[in-house]
This record gives structure tokens, sequence and C-alpha cells, in this order.
């Protein structure tokens, strides 16, 4: 069976990968111009190959094998080799071309990269960017995502490569209508009796951690009305008067400086949080991935330790 199948072993590995990305036989088989019964067979020509199952079948679903999640990564790389050494025959290896999947927080994507997405696509005109938001550790195999954006105080073991771009963290707030009727804190105690506006989603601990500037920290297991995984949300709700909030300050920025948000307990913030880049695979960077990450450092990165900058002045 090997020897019949290393003449297409190529387009079996991309059958596979298309079947993984969009998650049927069927809809890899309308974007390969094939029939579902050859794409099911080339999937399994590949199973018997390496005397392996790469995908459990039912009839609601497709889900990976813990082989079939460490080959797909493998297929991945050969194929992003294969695309790398045609371009490089033909010259065209320095201009990124072709489909970029971006995965990237919800707000942190609204506040730093859709206002700049523009010039990106204009930068490189043979990129079709597919961009995609979630608040999640991204499942890059599974989705054929080239690159996240995630913001996270500690990355958690996810077999994903990481590289750290830039730092930001969260800071205390309230609408002023919201102090004056209730007074402002004056130390991180007071906050217990107040009411506090939560955003609690994976990459944010439930539990309120701050740092001060002489790097005294406390811990507070605060209570209030709302939980809320998006930053939007507690965001609305906090300049409606209702509540204390800790939001990424980037979520806060333009609130806090249209004086529609005050902030609360200047000394003090979260500990650092870190901007991530992460990557499929660490061996191997396409032309259109390394354009992507060339930008965000060089276009992002600098807005995000400028808004940094402006709240490590104790801006109110």
């Amino acid at each position: 069976m090997r020897k019949t199948l290393d003449g297409g072993l190529l387009h079996a590995m991309r059958a596979f990968l298309r079947v993984i990305d969009s998650g049927s036989f069927t809809a890899a088989a309308g974007q390969m111009d094939l029939t579902t019964a050859q794409v099911s067979r080339l999937v399994t020509e590949l199973e018997k190959r390496l005397g392996a199952k790469l995908l459990q079948r039912s009839t609601r679903q497709r889900l990976l094998t813990d082989v079939g999640a460490d080959y797909a990564e493998r297929c991945r790389e050969v194929l992003a080799l294969v695309e790398e050494a045609d371009a490089n025959a033909s010259g065209t290896s320095t201009t990124p071309h072709g489909r970029l999947r971006v995965q990237c927080m919800v707000n942190f994507g609204q506040h730093y990269v859709a206002p700049m997405m523009a010039d990106f696509c204009a930068s490189y005109p043979q990129l079709t960017v597919e961009y995609s938001t979630s608040q999640y550790v991204p499942d890059l195999l599974a989705r054929g995502v080239d690159v996240s954006l995630y913001l996270a105080e500690k990355l958690a073991d996810s077999g994903l490569a990481a590289r750290r771009l830039g730092t930001t963290f969260s800071v205390l707030c309230a609408s002023p209508e919201y102090l004056e009727r209730y007074g402002e804190p004056q130390t991180p105690d007071d906050l217990n009796g107040h009411t506090c506006l939560r955003l609690v989603n994976p990459s944010i601990r439930p539990e309120w951690n701050l740092i001060d500037d002489s790097g005294m920290t406390r811990k507070l297991d605060v209570h209030g009305k709302l939980i809320a995984d998006t930053p939007d949300m507690v965001l609305d709700v906090a300049m409606q008067g209702a509540g204390i909030t800790l939001l990424p300050l980037f979520t806060v920025i333009d609130a806090v400086r249209a004086r529609r948000l005050k902030r609360v307990l200047p000394a003090w913030r979260s500990p650092d949080i870190g901007l991530y880049a992460l990557l499929p695979s660490r061996h191997f960077l396409n032309a259109r991935t390394r354009a992507w990450l060339e930008w965000v450092e060089t276009q992002i990165a600098p807005q995000v330790e400028a808004d940094a900058a402006f709240f490590s002045g104790r801006a109110r």
C-alpha cells in the first residue's frame, strides 16, 4: 500500500487537512473539486499507509485522534515547506501570498488590530486574510489557524509555539457617578465593601490579583452583581455606574480619556499580562505568517507599549 500512495502522498495530506479544517468530508470535497467518496478514500489510504487511525468518524463529527493531531501538525509543516520550495524556485518567496488565517481575542482586536488592518491588506495585496475571534486558547491545528494573538498572565501548556510580543496590564476603574455616590476606596481592602464587576475567562483569573508601585501584592476575592467573559460587557455596565471593575487597560483607555471612567487606586494594577503570538509549530514559518508577525511587532506592539505608559503615569 505504501508504494501505491507515495505518488499522491501530498495530495492525501492536503485532503486530510481540508477535512480537519472544514469539519467534514463533504466540505473538503467541495473545496478540492472531488467527490466525498474520493476524499474519504484518500484519508483511508493515508491511515492504512501509517497503520494508525487519524480520525474518529461518527455520523455527526470527525474527531482527531492523538496520532491524528500530531500528524496534522507535521503535514502542515511538510506542505508549507513544499510551498516555500516552489516559491523559491519561481522567485516569489519574498512576496507573501495566499490565505492567512488569523485569530485574536475580541477586545484586543477591536482596539489594536481593526484600525490597522486596512494598511496591512494594502501592504500585501496578494494575501487574503481570514480573521476570527475567540476568548479562549485556540485549537490552531483543528481550525487551520496560522497564528493567534492571545493575552495571558501565564500561558498554559498547550503544545503550541509561543512568541511574546509585548506586555500590558489591567487597571481598576469606575464611573465618576458611582464614586460620588459610594465613595472612593483608599486601600485594596476597601474594595470588599464595593460592588465589583468581574471579567472572568480562561486568560483572566476570577480573583483580583493586584500589585503596587513598590511590588507589594494583594489577592482579593471580590463580589458583585456581574460576571462576564467579554470586556465590552463589563465596560458598558461600569460606565453606567454599576460598580468598580478591573479591566485590561486597552479596554478602558478611551473611556478614561473621555472621563466616562475614573481610575481607582491608581498606585495598584494587575500583574503584567503578556501579549503572545501562538503558532502551530516552532519549526517553520511561512512567508505569510512572517509578514503578519513583523507587522504586529512594528505597528501594534509600540501602540500597546504607549498605552501602558499612559497608565504607568497613574492617569486618572
